[in-house]
């Protein structure tokens, strides 16, 4: 039987499991001092002054939105490239999520020309995804923000570790929001987190990510807090140390995992090239560099050869995915208008194996799917 060779998978060592058994054997698991140095590790990782671990990058979403009062007439300008959870917590608040194309196939991040065309008086916010690991044109996203007053909401859940030459995904926006969940690059099961250099709206999202109350049960825990007060309706957004202990062990092994990342995206680059008929990968060589390179997308030429590569790739145990139905399309959001380059790139999109405990040899079988051989040391 041929092994399977995953779409993705967490680079785990013996460091994660005494770190949880560590956090076990403390007795205490619930949101705690883990929790609040992950936020403060990982805030001065992406450049920004604080961070606010939640449950989910979903969690971590709503409560940047809810953070901004958002509410039912409001609008918010999201790509319809992304993950259902960008628009769905939009949608919490009683706002309305408007959906935006992408600039290219070649360069599919939300474009700047198109959340232009779609600002109103109800618009309130954009929201970019940093799709693939691929910092979107913030400097083009913010003229238009301050322009308008807008917020800017960085959907970084691909993103740990990318930049561009302003600065870190994780920086750029007024909240910036990251998943951990397991086919992330930094990956602790499940978790997001946001950060922000504001310090209203990090208290506010601290307060609402737990049920809007004055003190949390660690303050209660360590005899700082004999009682608290409810303020707002919150949620139960918090995350465990579990997620937290993970969380530490991994951001200092990512600056090598994203090497490895970039190394390998650079192999398909190579290969690939000796195969112009199966397509292309989106960005530059050039952009690789500062991606935090997430999932390896490949645009075939059309929807059939797309369904040809899927087909060989699940006869040779190899996973593939695509990245991303698009939004504007699912049921729950109807009606909506067309949005022709988005429909177009995922249609023929396919997402590749890309993670750091891939060999050399791994990127070669994924290369063998494709018509000519293509061999990934090529130099």
């Amino acid at each position: 039987m041929t092994d399977q060779l995953p779409l993705s998978a967490p680079s785990f060592d013996e460091a994660e499991a005494q770190a949880v058994a560590d956090v076990v054997r403390s007795g205490w698991l619930t949101m705690g001092p883990r929790t609040a140095q992950f936020e403060g590790e990982f805030a001065t990782y992406v450049g920004s002054s604080a961070g606010v671990m939640a449950s989910s990058c979903t969690a971590a979403l709503h409560l940047a939105f809810a953070a901004l009062d958002l509410g039912p007439g409001d609008e918010v300008i999201v790509p319809s490239l992304t993950f259902v959870a960008t628009a769905n917590a939009v949608a919490y608040t009683g706002a309305t999520p408007v959906f935006a194309d992408i600039v290219s196939p070649e360069v599919p991040l939300i474009d700047p020309e198109a959340v232009r065309a779609l600002i109103t008086p109800r618009t309130k916010a954009i929201c970019p995804v940093h799709y693939a690991g691929y910092v979107a044109d913030m400097v083009a996203l913010r003229a238009l923000c301050d322009r308008h007053g807008l917020a800017l909401v960085e959907d970084a859940a691909h993103s740990p570790g990318a930049r561009s030459p302003e600065g870190p995904a994780g920086s750029l926006g007024d909240i910036s929001c990251f998943s951990f969940f397991s086919n992330k690059n930094l990956v602790t099961g499940e978790g997001g987190m946001c950060t922000s250099d504001d310090e209203r709206l990090v208290a506010r999202m601290r307060l609402l990510r737990a049920h809007g109350m004055t003190a949390t049960s660690w303050d209660r825990e360590r005899g700082h807090a004999s009682g608290y007060d409810v303020v707002e309706r919150g949620y139960n957004y918090r995350p465990s140390e579990l997620e937290a202990a993970l969380g530490l062990v991994q951001l200092g092994k990512l600056p090598g995992m994203l090497a490895r990342r970039r190394a390998l995206v650079g192999m398909y680059r190579r290969g690939l090239e000796r195969v112009p008929e199966a397509g292309f990968i989106p960005f530059t060589a050039e952009g690789d560099a500062l991606s935090s390179c997430h999932i390896l997308p490949l645009v075939t030429p059309d929807p059939e050869a797309r369904e040809d590569v899927r087909a060989a790739a699940a006869a040779a145990g190899v996973q593939t995915s695509v990245h991303y139905q698009p939004v504007h399309q699912f049921k729950v959001f109807q009606p909506q208008e067309s949005l022709p380059i988005t429909e177009d790139y995922a249609r023929r999109e396919v997402t590749l194996p890309l993670y750091p405990g891939m060999a050399d040899s791994d990127v070669d079988r994924v290369l063998d799917l494709f018509p000519v051989r293509a061999r990934a040391g090529v130099a």
